[in-house]
């Protein structure tokens, strides 16, 4: 095929330059017909100014007239070009061909453009000459300039000034005062002379800082029909990678991704999907978020990546995606963000098969469809102390935790802490109603007593505290502390702040980190416990109620473990 020279003031070159190997070609629709001949006298039009026309027939019966191929960011130049000196519909995209069946032109041509999504084997690419430099203009000349531009030439100078910021109204081609401002704010942020008016030049440069970020971003229309969902992506940043229901994985380098959202919801699931989204690494905690009745946004960020996420709820459908970017690359992957957005399509009556994907993917309790849910930096436990939620817990550790939860993620507090004892308490920063508080044992266990220390012993995992079963084997410390208990049990180091329990279900003290003997390497059994006494004296200068238990009534073990189920507490400490 041979190139052809494009008319008007945006030359461009169309160069066929012969490639091996699969290409990942992607085309530029201009428009679709209801009828066979109305495409071809379409197809004919634009052949006759325009070079490398083709037509194909569309799923709906419908016939599209499209320009390519081109590699994705090549694409992105091209159309920039044509819609910026009216060339090609306003409306035109790109699209990856995959909905592309039978050619209908050029004419004698029978074969769809692609064997499969997005890929051309052996196919020729596309490629663009520079814009040639135009000459400085005074003023006059560079308004006279600009009076000769049409329309479409107009709007395209307002929406790459709006690409960078600088303009903020209606796409319209009028030049009024909004324009007239944001051409100055360009020239100043270029360091050009600040006129209101750009010269031919200063027209060229500002398309040209438009059309590189677009071939960088490389934003393709992307048609899936198994997610059910068309929109532009960002395929210069990203490429596919694989399907693990709810989602249609995309990656790139430098921490770039991007997923499709795809699954049957309500409104309940919509809100579940919302609050599972949030737990996810891609997106931070930090930045606004919002859940409606039918739609939610996320956009995260921290000091790594930032990302945005949309979710809507449509005919029994929940269908949106993410992308995630490194803050680098804010300013272009925002707008993709945006693009993605204002183009996002759900399409057909049906979600992602959530059989797809692969079944030897790795799976892991901390994995949600291959993406990392984020997980505290230290778990332990602690014990409710007033009817409000206030818990007691460990000291140790907490200082360094950028925020604290209690249980099933409930924000909490650091309100009081004592190193010396090892004791900590925190109080939730919403309303918590305990299904049990702690109940103080009056006085002294006997020596050998049996007791049982409640605590999340491997972290979340389980859902629930477990009981470790042991004897207390001295009121003291090894070198004499009034203030501790040495208890004869095995423990994990996540079961430290949890209760110390006797028979009775009374508090007997309150487990400590092992390491706080004096650094000495210890048996596994042996471990201290900040003593009842000691414990109630601190809270009570808190200003917290202290309750007794009643010591002359064992509890069944299923009773004991009941208690421990409903007054012990999970205890999280995350790096945001």
């Amino acid at each position: 095929m041979t190139g052809r020279i494009f008319a008007g003031a945006a030359t461009a070159i169309w160069l066929m330059a012969g490639v091996a190997g699969a290409q990942e070609q992607v085309w530029i629709q201009v428009e679709a017909q209801p009828t066979l001949r109305a495409a071809e006298d379409r197809a004919r039009d634009y052949a006759g100014a325009l070079g490398d026309v083709a037509g194909f027939r569309l799923p709906s019966g419908w016939y599209a007239i499209a320009l390519g191929p081109f590699s994705p960011g090549d694409a992105a130049a091209v159309l920039s070009r044509l819609r910026s000196f009216g060339q090609v519909p306003g409306d035109s995209f790109i699209a990856d061909g995959t909905d592309y069946g039978a050619a209908f032109w050029p004419q004698g041509q029978v074969t769809p453009p692609a064997t499969a999504p997005g890929l051309v084997p052996d196919a020729p690419v596309l490629t663009i000459s520079p814009i040639p430099e135009a000459p400085d203009e005074t003023e006059a000349e560079a308004r006279a300039s600009e009076r000769a531009l049409d329309r479409p030439a107009r709007e395209a100078l307002q929406q790459a000034m709006q690409w960078f910021g600088f303009y903020r109204a209606a796409i319209d081609g009028a030049f009024g005062p909004g324009t007239r401002r944001a051409m100055s704010e360009w020239q100043a942020d270029r360091g050009l002379p600040v006129t209101g008016t750009l010269t031919t030049a200063q027209r060229a440069q500002l398309l040209a800082e438009w059309q590189g970020d677009l071939a960088a971003l490389g934003m393709t229309r992307v048609a899936r029909e198994d997610a059910g969902i068309a929109l532009d992506m960002p395929m210069g940043m990203v490429a596919f990678d694989r399907i693990e229901p709810p989602f249609v994985h995309y990656t790139g380098d430098g921490g770039r991704k991007a997923l499709l959202i795809s699954q049957e919801g309500s409104p309940a699931g919509l809100a579940g999907l919302y609050e599972i989204m949030q737990t996810l690494e891609v997106i931070p905690r930090e930045g606004e978020r919002a859940l409606s009745g039918d739609s939610f946004e996320i956009r995260g960020r921290n000091g790594e990546i930032e990302s945005y996420t949309y979710a809507a709820l449509e005919d029994g459908l929940i269908k949106g995606f993410t992308l995630v970017w490194p803050p680098e690359d804010a300013r272009l992957m925002a707008r993709a963000a945006q693009m993605m957005r204002a183009s996002f399509e759900p399409v057909g009556d049906s979600a992602l098969d959530p059989t797809l994907g692969d079944r030897q993917a790795e799976q892991r309790i901390d994995l949600l469809a291959g993406l990392e849910v984020r997980q505290p930096i230290r778990a332990g436990s602690g014990f409710f102390v007033t009817p409000a939620g206030d818990v007691l817990t460990a000291a140790r550790g907490l200082e360094g935790c950028a925020r604290l939860t209690i249980g099933d993620d409930i924000a909490a507090e650091l309100t009081q802490s004592d190193p010396d004892l090892g004791l900590a308490l925190l109080s939730p920063t919403e309303t918590v109603a305990p299904m049990a508080v702690a109940r103080f044992a009056p006085g002294p266990a006997r020596l050998q007593a049996e007791i049982a220390v409640a605590g999340y012993s491997y972290g979340g995992l389980l859902g629930a505290p477990t009981l470790s079963f042991g004897t207390l084997a001295d009121l003291r410390g090894l070198t004499g502390e009034d203030a501790l208990d040495r208890l004869a049990v095995t423990v994990t180091e996540a079961d430290a702040g949890g209760p110390v329990l006797d028979v009775a279900g009374g508090v007997l003290g309150l487990l400590l980190p092992r390491g706080m003997d004096g650094g000495r390497v210890l048996p596994e059994d042996v471990n201290f416990s900040a003593d009842a006494a000691a414990i109630t004296d601190w809270l009570g200068a808190a200003g917290v109620e202290i309750v007794q238990s009643d010591p002359s009534t064992a509890l069944p073990p299923e009773r004991l473990a009941m208690l421990a189920e409903n007054l012990t507490v999970l205890v999280s400490c995350w790096a945001e």
